[in-house]
Order: structure tokens, then sequence, then C-alpha cells
């Protein structure tokens, strides 16, 4: 089965799993509260659905629209726009018949389902896998710099010892707190032994978004090649595996960033390259791609399998899982910022964006990670205050609350129909992202 195929199936049966979860979300507190629910579905039925059976009360089914799911709640101004219903008297079984603390709770039910769905999948990853961390012993060679943070004072080799003063456990994490998190300074030992305390720059982490250096610490890499992509410039040359390079267009490089960095200064230029293969000096000549990339790696598999496990208990695993699920969280609301720049305007992606998080083979662990993260990230987008998302209704809910006075239906017509086609834009916005980047290669 190709790569394109696994994605596409565990994406299809993770939205699956987390639409329908979201739903009785809302389909329960619903029932709970004596509230008729007319539809529920998976996916949407526009003109015809593909499966559909009702019982009781409630027609349940699939439709034929994988954007999504819904439920129909009776006296509810939702994307269904039944504007007769609507026109008729108040019933007490309906959503808008109902105390306005009771329509909330309704409401909040599907973000809330999300978030178990999420901390509850990651307390059952730490406990069947645990956890792997980097640390320091695990990268004997430290770390390869960015030139960016090399002009702040760091250096190839360097071992970080602090972030903000504190302990840092998990060198894995380093980039990532660097980009999502608030990082006045960080501690690192040298290649000499010296320590130094180096102070960072304010909003480090959008300076490094602009500049597109998500990355700026890599465990110290050789510029041994051990990988050759055949798609690429090397994959046509001479080059072969276990060519050691030295040189790129004259200049010394003693790591794999600085090579890669010297290569990338000449996209679609001609660079020559010194090699030692076998104790021989050798010159080659290669032209790389638009991108700068020859298409070779040192993938630095003596760092594969270089790491500590940690187990947890059950106990600890409630902890632990509800504290990582928690810092997805509060990093991605972080990094949401970045969406309103140019920058990440470009980065906002659809349902291939998505379906990359997925591995290309089937691997449940990494199933069950990506899926626990694309729930907690559904649950912060639901509850944006947009109009036609949950979010929206929340909001028009608690200013009821806090006022007296409940928008009148009109009103509500008009914002849900607002958000629906905020919404569509989104969407086609998003996905638009997506086949651009398939069909120019970029992302």
């Amino acid at each position: 089965m190709s790569p394109f195929a696994v994605k596409a199936i565990q994406l299809l049966l993770s939205l699956s799993i987390l639409i329908v979860l979201h739903e009785l979300g809302h389909f329960i507190p619903a029932k709970i509260f004596k509230t008729r629910v007319e539809k529920f579905f998976l996916f949407f039925d526009v003109k015809f659905a593909l499966i559909k059976k009702k019982i009781g009360e409630t027609t349940y089914g699939i439709g034929w629209l994988p954007l999504g799911g819904y439920v129909k709640i009776a006296g509810m101004i939702d994307e269904s726009m039944d504007k007769e219903q609507m026109a008729l008297p108040p019933q007490p079984w309906e959503f808008r018949s109902k105390p306005a603390w009771q329509r909330l709770i309704i409401m909040l039910g599907g973000v809330t389902v999300n978030i178990i769905v999420g901390l509850l999948i990651y307390i059952g990853i730490f406990y069947s896998n645990g956890q792997k961390i980097v640390t320091n012993e695990n990268l004997p060679n430290g770390f390869s710099v960015s030139q960016k943070f090399k002009d702040l004072g760091f250096q190839d080799g360097d071992k970080v010892l602090q972030v903000n003063g504190e302990d840092f456990e998990n060198l894995n994490d380093l980039n990532r707190y660097l980009f999502l998190r608030d990082v006045e300074n960080i501690t690192v030992i040298h290649t000499n032994g010296d320590k130094e305390t180096i102070a960072l720059p304010e909003e480090i982490g959008m300076s490094m978004f602009k500049a597109g250096d998500l990355e700026p610490f890599q465990p110290m890499r050789t510029t041994v090649i051990d990988t050759i992509y055949p798609e690429y410039p090397a994959g046509k040359s001479a080059l072969q595996v276990g060519d050691r390079v030295v040189q790129v267009n004259g200049t010394d490089v003693g790591t794999f960033r600085n090579m890669s960095e010297e290569v990338g200064k000449n996209p679609e230029k001609p660079v020559a390259l010194t090699v030692l293969r076998n104790g021989e000096t050798m010159e080659f000549t290669v032209t790389p791609n638009d991108k700068g990339q020859l298409g070779i790696n040192n993938l630095a598999r003596e760092y594969t399998n270089n790491f500590q496990q940690i187990n947890y208990t059950f106990g600890e695993s409630i902890g632990g899982g509800i504290e990582y699920g928690y810092n997805i969280l509060k990093d991605y609301v972080y990094q949401f910022k970045y969406v309103f720049t140019a920058e990440g305007a470009t980065q906002v992606g659809g349902f291939g964006a998505i379906g990359n998080l997925f591995p290309p083979t089937w691997d449940w662990s990494a199933f069950w990670h990506t899926t626990a993260l694309i729930s907690i990230i559904l649950a912060f987008m639901n509850i944006l205050p947009i109009p036609a998302l949950d979010g929206g209704h929340v909001m028009f809910l608690l200013y009821e609350m806090v006022s007296g006075r409940k928008p009148n239906d009109k009103f509500m017509e008009i914002a849900q129909m607002i958000g629906f086609f905020l919404l569509i834009a989104l969407v086609l916005f998003a996905n638009g992202n997506d086949i651009y980047r398939w069909l120019f290669g970029e992302g």
C-alpha cells in the first residue's frame, strides 16, 4: 500500500473517531436535559446520506462529505438553518426553551470531550510506552548550532545545561521550547569547558519563525554521507555512501549543518565538493536543486537508539499524560499568534497537512499519538469565538447570562451565516495552501 494511502486511511479513521466522540459530547448532555436530538451524523449529508437509520426520535447516519459531522438539536440555530422550525412557538423539548446554563453545558460538551479524549490517550501512551528522553549523556558531541544562534554566542559542540535558570531534562524539546515559550536565557558548557549563560533577545520564537530557523540546535553530525536520495542531484552524481565532505567551494566544513548551509547558498549553481573516500581526496561538482539541496544526509544513526527510557506506573502515567496534554494545548495556543503573520498565513494547512502528521507506514503508537494531538487541536479550534463554531454559541450564551438579554433569532441567523461562510473561506484557503505546496514542492 502506498504511503499516501496509509496516511489517508489513518486520517479518515482518526477524524471519524474524534468527530463521533465530539458530537457525543453534545448529544449526551442534550439527552440528559431532555432536549430532542433530531440527527446525529458522521460527515455531512448534503442532499443525501450514505447510511441512515432512525432510532426513536433521532436519525443516525454517515454522510458523503467528510468535512466534519454534526448533531441537529431541535430549536437551535445551527448550520442546518432550519427557519421553519424556529418560526414555530417554542416547545419544552427544544434547545431554545432550556435554561442558559443547560444550553452552555450542551455547547461545551464537544470541546470538553475532545480535551478528555486527548488526555486519556496521552495517559495510555505514557503507561504503555513510557517516554524517551535525550540528555547530555546521550549527546556526547553536543549540538551543532545555526548561524543565527552562533551570532548570539553559542558554539558548535555546546551542551545545554539550563533554560531560564532551570535544569532542562529532555533535550528533544529544546527547539520547540525556544519557539513556543518565553525563553530569556540558556546556560551552556562550551567544548573548552567554559560555562556561559547567554541572554536571548525578546520574541526569539517570532524571529526564529520569520527566519525559518526552527531547529537552531541539532545533534552534532559529521559530514560522512550515510544516505543518498536517488531523485535528488546527488543521486545522479558519483558521490557514494561513506564519503566524508571536507570542503564546499574551498570552504572547510566540520559539521553536516555547516556543509548544508554552504551548499544552500548556491541553489541551481554548481558547487565543488572535496571529499575523503578510503583515505583518498577526491573532487566532485554537483548542482543543488532550486532549494539548495543535494539530496544527501547523515541521519546520526549513532543517536537513533541513544536515549533514556522512562517507564511509568499507572498512577504516574495519569500525572505525566495530563501534564503532557496540557503543554501540547498551551503550546498550540501560543503558536496561534504566528498565523497572523505573512509567513504564518502561508503555512496554514488543510487535510493534506493534517494527513502528513501521520507516518507513511502503519504504527499504532504513532497513530494514537497523532490522534491525541488532533483532538487537542480540535478542542481549541472549536472554542474560538466564531459564529457557527461551538465557541460562537458559547460567546452568545455568556452574553445572555451576563446581560440577561437573549440575542434575537434574526441576529443569530445572520451571525451563523457569516460564521459559516468565514469557515468555508478558511477551509478553502487552508486546503488551497496544501494544493500549492503539492504542485510547487514547497513546505
